[in-house]
């Protein structure tokens, strides 16, 4: 006689919450397949296709029998490649040894947290924040620490806010500029103070720099490893092919830092993913060696496209929006039409905003609360200005009925 099956999940995995911003794009998409036309500003994707001589290169190592195992953290000339671009663009020299290429930046983050983090231990997370980080945190039984930023200040957070929040169990301090959500991008100023404050205690620095190609302000970026030796031994730089290349489908990112905490990454990876795939390395290798001019383009046609959003995203009552300085968001404040109505249904979350443009005006946004801040919304401005134009004239015919 057979007992009763329980299917319960491990705690860990029946407490993860879905990608908001994926879960938004996937709703965009079905509602596209079932004959709705639905403007969506969800995801963070660029609509460029990927370089032809980026997927050249892949095609050729396919043709040439690159299709075996490399080594775990990535092959060699890539590795090297990397070391390369960290030196000539970031001002850090690191070894092959001190790099490993990841499955995308989100598996290098997910991986950082794993080998760094126990239970009992903090990761200081400032909001509005990416939506992956709070769950990668605590799938390594570590606790997030939210520290809010400073709406005065394009929502970044100060050395006295983070000075505050750090414990003896602080483990890390994630940092992500240019931001997503909100496009704030910090300054050689702003990273030093923010330094000076994490060398005073015991904490790692986990920088995510992978909107780094995209800032439209005369401030180049900065890497916060860069600023002193003593800060680059305590740092984790996380990077990527996928915004910068428009390669996002590729999964490709990589991480470099102290040799110790990347064979620990390298080891976890020979058992989780193996490596990377092999001949999507090769695009990789090709796109750090190709011409820059089509990142170039990219990112001025952002910036037209940045800049025509947030002039209409302003004309709309009770809405207040920051010029994003870097990556392809916008995150306006919209808490000004909380407690209106639309056809009888009240705004009471941008939750509920949210779905009320979904239904009403067929734009698909992503409310704020998925980064820890209800009082704004993002839209991302990596799809064609033709959709932005529409989507624009959509959410004003929106506004119009709001009572």
């Amino acid at each position: 006689m057979s007992r009763t099956f329980s299917a319960q999940l491990a705690a860990r995995a029946a407490n993860i919450a879905p990608s908001p911003t994926l879960a938004v794009d996937n709703l965009a998409k079905e509602m596209n397949r079932k004959g709705i036309d639905v403007i969506g500003f969800g995801a963070g994707e660029p609509d460029f296709d990927t370089p032809d001589f980026i997927k050249q290169a892949a095609i050729e190592a396919l043709q040439r029998g690159l299709t075996k195992y490399t080594a775990v953290g990535g092959l060699p000339q890539l590795k090297a490649a990397i070391a390369d671009k960290l030196r000539r663009e970031n001002n850090l020299v690191y070894q092959p040894e001190e790099i490993v290429v990841t499955v995308g930046a989100k598996h290098a983050l997910f991986e950082i947290f794993q080998v760094l983090c126990e239970p009992g231990d903090e990761v200081i997370l400032p909001s509005p924040y990416w939506v992956s980080y709070l769950e990668q945190i605590r799938l390594a039984g570590a606790t997030p620490v939210i520290l809010p930023g400073d709406p005065a200040n394009n929502l970044k957070i100060s050395a006295e806010d983070l000075r505050r929040a750090l414990s003896p169990r602080t483990r890390a301090v994630l940092l992500n500029s240019p931001n997503n959500p909100t496009g704030a991008v910090y300054s050689r100023q702003e990273l030093a103070a923010l330094a000076n404050v994490i060398l005073e205690s015991q904490a790692w620095i986990v920088s995510d720099e992978i909107y780094e190609a995209f800032i439209y302000s005369d401030e180049p970026h900065v890497s916060i490893a860069s600023l002193a030796p003593a800060v680059k031994e305590r740092t984790l730089v996380v990077n990527g092919f996928s915004k910068r290349y428009a390669m996002t489908g590729w999964r490709l990112g990589y991480v470099a830092g102290p040799r110790s905490v990347i064979e620990a990454i390298t080891n976890l990876q020979s058992h989780s993913t193996s490596n990377p795939t092999s001949f999507a390395q090769a695009g990789a290798l090709a796109a750090l060696q190709g011409p820059a001019e089509p990142v170039r383009a990219m990112v001025e046609e952002f910036r037209r496209r940045r800049d025509f959003l947030v002039e209409h995203l302003r004309a709309l009552p009770h809405v207040e929006c920051a010029l994003p300085e870097g990556a392809f968001y916008v995150f306006p404040k919209i808490s000004g039409v909380f407690g209106r109505t639309v056809d009888g249904i009240k705004i009471t979350s941008s939750t509920t905003l949210c779905q009320l443009a979904l239904e009403k005006a067929q734009v698909a946004m992503v409310p704020g609360i998925a980064f820890g801040a209800d009082e704004y919304v993002r839209l991302s401005y990596a799809t064609s200005f033709e959709q932005i134009r529409e989507g624009v004239r959509r959410l004003q015919a929106f506004w119009e009925r709001l009572q």
